[in-house]
């Protein structure tokens, strides 16, 4: 089954996201504004609750632009908040093993392709509004679970990980991995695991995304060869950058003419 997680992966051009840590609905706009199609509710890097994700969903889905959630956890109970909020996708930290994939692929489907429990009356089910036929099957066949390999353990087992049916995309936490490797996300022997996850990804029919903070033309070039989505930045780090380059350019251009 392919699923698009609304519409995310039908995308004619490359969809682009990036991380929200800001637990404000600002954010949300501005990125909806600068054009981004995803956005990537944190938590697990950042000091966002359950209620802050719910709010971030549902701005981001109020503006058009595709809410996924990367959870802190693997519980099924984490899931299932999230997805209920009205979520179209999660993001799964250091998922090691096809256990481990499978288990949270079962945590994102109904019966009898999964675990994840009814619950119409929540956003996901419009309030209950929605039927409830139609609320199981989105929940179903849109609904994206996207497993972040951090590790080499990981990597490996990406083959049997992306022939699971309840797995749409896997996301290559590179940071991670080459911590875990002792080495940095640029080196030969990171860039070929990479590789052989984007060629798994394709021969199953499925995607890998990657993340490249502040550098487009690195995004740019994996794009080029073969990943399928990309995050850039985030809203903190974009403020803080913005923050430092116009402080800077004062004190340059005042250099020497103040008393």
């Amino acid at each position: 089954m392919t699923r698009t997680g609304a519409g995310l992966f039908a995308r004619e051009t490359t969809p682009v996201g990036t991380w929200l840590k800001i637990a404000s609905g600002e954010p949300v706009e501005i990125m909806a504004y600068a054009g981004f199609d995803f956005v990537v509710v944190d938590l697990e890097h950042a000091p966002l609750d359950l209620e802050t994700a719910y709010r971030l969903v549902n701005s981001a889905a109020a503006l058009g632009v595709v809410p996924l959630v990367r959870v802190p956890d693997k519980t099924p109970s984490t899931i299932q908040k999230i997805l209920d909020a009205g979520a179209t996708g999660i993001l799964v930290p250091h998922v090691d093993t096809v256990e481990q994939a499978a288990a949270v692929g079962q945590a994102c489907r109904f019966p009898p392709h999964g675990v994840r429990g009814a619950g119409g009356t929540s956003r996901a089910g419009e309030w209950g509004l929605r039927p409830n036929a139609e609320y199981l099957a989105t929940g179903n066949d849109d609904v994206l679970c996207i497993p972040q390999l951090e590790s080499v353990e990981a990597i490996k087992a990406a083959p049997e990980m992306l022939a699971l049916d309840s797995i749409d995309a896997v996301f290559v936490g590179a940071a991670d991995l080459s911590l875990s490797m002792g080495t940095t996300p640029a080196s030969p022997e990171v860039g070929e695991l990479i590789g052989s996850v984007v060629e798994a990804a394709h021969a199953a029919g499925k995607r890998c995304g990657l993340a490249f903070g502040g550098v487009p033309d690195q995004a740019a070039r994996a794009v080029r060869d073969g990943c399928d989505f990309v995050l850039l930045s985030n809203d903190t780090t974009m403020l803080a950058q913005a923050a430092r380059g116009l402080v800077t350019a004062f004190r340059e251009a005042t250099s020497g003419r103040e008393d």
